[in-house]
């Protein structure tokens, strides 16, 4: 059985009981975040997870962060074919040789991004109302899977050539990344 939180607080139902799942509820999950760093980190996990559950991710971050050269987007989008090789005997992480290649093709073009917007935070808050995030305020079980806003992202990426990285995986990047705060009402970190 789960570990049952000891601290009292009101969260999300999502989060469950898991000590792991609670801190990133608790710490980051709908917390701004400007630092173009963490947003790779957090496009290269999201892929990663493309039909999985969050947790499974969660629990192989560390892993992701040694395999993939602690998110460092120039180090990643010069990795070659020796490179797949090796992260797809990483049993660390999620061996899946579509959503390797992926990272690295996703590293590059997010250079890319950076070089023709100033930064990655400065592309994705274009799309944003007045360029800031947005706080909801849904109901427990209200939570959606996307809006217009991350379908305008997606298909702008997608047309960028972005891999995995779809209206659902995108909405749940700006969820991660606090460009939307979907922590319900009554949540004590809201």
């Amino acid at each position: 059985m789960p570990d049952q939180p000891t601290d009292n607080k009101k969260r999300c139902s999502w989060c469950g009981s898991d000590p792991l799942y609670m801190k990133y509820h608790d710490e980051e999950w709908g917390k701004e975040v400007h630092d173009d760093k963490v947003l790779f980190e957090f496009l290269i996990l999201e892929g990663a997870q493309a039909g999985l559950s969050w947790i499974t991710i969660l629990r192989r971050r560390e892993n992701y962060r040694k395999a993939f050269a602690n998110f460092d987007a120039e180090k990643i989008a010069a990795f070659d074919e020796t490179d797949v090789e090796r992260l797809m005997n990483d049993a660390g992480i999620i061996r899946n040789r579509a959503k390797i290649q992926a990272a690295i093709t996703n590293a590059k073009l997010f250079l890319q991004i950076q070089k023709d917007f100033d930064s990655f935070d400065a592309y994705l808050y274009g799309f944003m109302p007045d360029g800031k995030p947005i706080v909801n305020h849904p109901q427990a079980g209200g939570l959606v899977a996307s809006t217009a806003i991350s379908d305008a992202i997606s298909k702008d990426m997608k047309k960028r050539g972005f891999k995995f990285f779809g209206t659902t995986i995108c909405y749940a990047h700006m969820q991660a990344t606090g460009m939307v705060n979907d922590h319900v009402d009554g949540c004590d970190f809201k």
